[in-house]
């Protein structure tokens, strides 16, 4: 069976707190070979942190996510962050990035500087970074076109146009897709999937949300990541297996994970 590798996940979720362990076991068993567990806080970096040191096939990465910025941020909370990022389970800073969702989330300009702030911490440790995208894709563009060259890293969960993912690809990026091209709206997000290389396409959870088709409206788990790869395979005209072995070897080159 071919091993998977889930790019984006949050185990560190209170939704998995109560099977935590006999889930790990359910993701092995189920051909999960590897599982980045992402940070949004400092407090969830460090649970991720934790999670990771328990397990022989997870990595973790640590950041402050733009709809966890506190009032109160301070360099304290970033100091915390770069620690967390000399770890040797931390493979990537994240995750990162602008979030213009929500009326209640940080300022856009509060944001875009908790953003660059990382991204530079980044550059200086030589780590990608995961970048979380929402109605932002024109101010993230304008800051990262001044770290092309210096910076690699992931749009996760993808959700822009097909041209947008066109200059990130160019830029260098990798794009990540979810349990979202399952879904029967799901036209924009595969057209955008279409025009991104194969050897620069992600698959990810985003667990415990973005849950595909026929599981939609559940708990989201990485053994899932079957029916993402399968819509993946038909519609470039791949088998599964075709695309399990690519994002797993995509995402062990950016991660710089040995296989």
């Amino acid at each position: 069976m071919n091993k998977i590798f889930d790019s984006h996940s949050h185990y560190n979720n209170k939704a998995f707190d109560e099977d935590y362990n006999q889930l790990m076991q359910h993701l092995k068993d189920n051909g999960v070979g590897y599982i980045m567990n992402c940070g949004s806080s400092v407090q969830a970096s460090r649970k991720a942190m934790e999670q990771s040191h328990s397990s022989d096939f997870m990595c973790f990465c640590a950041g402050i996510h733009p709809l966890d910025i506190e009032d109160d941020i301070c360099d304290k909370d970033f100091a915390e962050i770069e620690k967390m990022a000399a770890d040797s389970k931390c493979k990537a800073i994240g995750e990162i990035g602008l979030d213009y969702h929500y009326d209640d989330a940080a300022a856009p300009e509060i944001q875009k500087q908790v953003f660059i702030r990382q991204l530079d911490m980044a550059v200086k440790l030589n780590l990608p970074v995961i970048i979380h995208i929402r109605e932002a894709m024109q101010d993230s563009l304008e800051i990262l076109k001044k770290y092309e060259g210096k910076l690699r890293g992931v749009i996760h969960c993808f959700s822009g146009s097909a041209e947008s993912a066109k200059i990130l690809v160019k830029m260098g990026f990798y794009i990540g897709f979810t349990g979202v091209v399952t879904f029967k709206n799901a036209r924009k997000a595969l057209e955008a999937m279409k025009v991104v290389p194969f050897d620069k396409l992600l698959i990810e959870t985003d667990c415990p949300y973005m849950a595909p088709e026929p599981y939609r409206g559940k708990r989201c788990d990485s053994s899932m990541l079957h029916q993402v790869a399968q819509k993946i395979a038909d519609e470039l005209g791949k088998t599964k297996e075709d695309v399990l072995c690519q994002t797993y070897e995509n995402a062990a080159r950016l991660f710089c994970i040995e296989q």
